[in-house]
């Protein structure tokens, strides 16, 4: 891209793909019939690749719902500009009520008191507090109990400021679809929901498909899935990667700083955990480090990409910026490098690819943390 449209404050970004991000929510919204909706989970601000600019090209694309964890967040795709429905997938504190009834923003719920509360607001504003009922399946994290669910729509049903406009678990294991767990969730789901039916409680939306589920369980997309990390192109488990292609959306570039030829034996970084060996070596600075989501567990561990080719990153990763060394390799001397040349830390340049999961391995954690991790304090520039 034209180094004019680049951030000119510092030399380092995050590039988000804009048509691979229609292809993919895209490909997910292929996955429904028209009946169904597509719920596009933009938290984490679109785990890490903007979630206003992310959510509107989603909307464009064929969304029909958008899902955060914060009332925060929820707010901020509101002032962006977006008007479709907005679930926050936990359920806030009290305090948080009048901001939820001011913004349109449906919270999920899960406790007597916090609907009460939800409810006597609303109607002292002459509003109807829109929610979705969790459905604690398993998972063991939010939700009321399958067994309960009869017991606490009875509890509440009374109140005519609140009104249930979903019910939805989480599963814990999508990704191993034959295995026990996964389908007692289901069961368990299945059960609550057709207990409340007959017990005549309306349940709006019925969802409970995250990514993995909605690629490999089509039997319980149900009213509408909720796609989150393969909208971005990453992959929630081995499974899917064969059967559902994806485009990567987010790749993190940085500009040289400095160039150097430290002599032989010197130390590179904090605590000289590299010094340069015999052959000439050049030592190449680039601004980007822990503080962007370049994890300092990565040193002396990673490549980065230059022309086409891997170059060893070298030294402890600082704070702020990082080291790379172009030495001899066994095709030969690479070409060196010079002040601004453009490097890729994830992404691809020329046939080569550095990707999101060859990073989370090196670093023992998965590529959701990876890609939230870049998107904290680098620029992103859409591309």
């Amino acid at each position: 891209m034209a180094i004019s449209r680049l951030p000119q404050d510092r030399w380092s970004w995050v590039e988000i793909n804009q048509g691979a991000l229609r292809r993919n929510t895209r490909a997910f919204k292929n996955l429904l019939n028209p009946r169904q909706r597509l719920c596009c989970v933009v938290k984490a601000d679109a785990y890490g690749h903007g979630a206003v600019a992310c959510a509107k090209i989603m909307y464009a694309t064929g969304a029909d719902m958008f899902a955060v964890a914060t009332v925060k967040e929820g707010i901020e795709l509101r002032e962006g500009g977006i008007v479709s429905p907005i679930l926050l997938l936990s359920e806030p504190p009290a305090e948080s009520i009048d901001l939820l009834l001011e913004h349109d923003i449906m919270p999920s719920v899960y406790t007597f008191e916090f609907a009460l509360a939800y409810g006597e607001r609303a109607s002292q504003l002459g509003k109807i507090g829109k929610y979705h009922m969790v459905i604690e399946t398993g998972m063991n994290r939010i939700g009321v109990h399958y067994a309960d669910v009869i017991e606490f729509r009875r509890s509440i049903h009374f109140h005519r400021g609140i009104q249930c406009d979903g019910v939805f678990t989480h599963f814990a294991t999508a990704d191993e679809q034959s295995g026990w767990d996964y389908k007692l969730q289901c069961k368990r789901f299945d059960e609550a929901v057709a207990a409340m039916k007959d017990a005549g409680f309306e349940c709006g939306i019925i969802h409970c498909d995250n990514t993995p589920a909605s690629i490999l369980d089509p039997s319980t997309h149900y009213d509408m899935i909720r796609a989150g990390i393969g909208l971005y192109g990453l992959q929630p488990c081995e499974t899917t990667r064969p059967i559902f292609p994806l485009d990567p959306v987010m790749s993190v570039r940085a500009r040289v700083t400095r160039v150097a030829h430290p002599a032989m034996g010197e130390g590179v970084g904090y605590g000289f955990t590299y010094r340069v060996p015999r052959t000439r070596v050049q030592i190449c600075t680039l601004p980007i480090g822990y503080a962007d989501g370049l994890s300092r567990t990565l040193s002396n561990r990673m490549d980065v990409l230059y022309q086409g080719e891997r170059i060893r990153q070298v030294g402890n990763i600082c704070m702020d910026q990082c080291m790379v060394a172009i030495s001899e390799t066994s095709m030969g001397r690479m070409p060196e490098a010079n002040y601004g040349d453009v490097m890729t830390i994830i992404g691809r340049d020329g046939d080569a690819e550095i990707t999101m999961d060859e990073m989370a391995r090196l670093r023992g954690t998965i590529n959701y943390e990876v890609a939230c991790g870049f998107g904290m304090r680098l620029d992103k520039v859409y591309v």
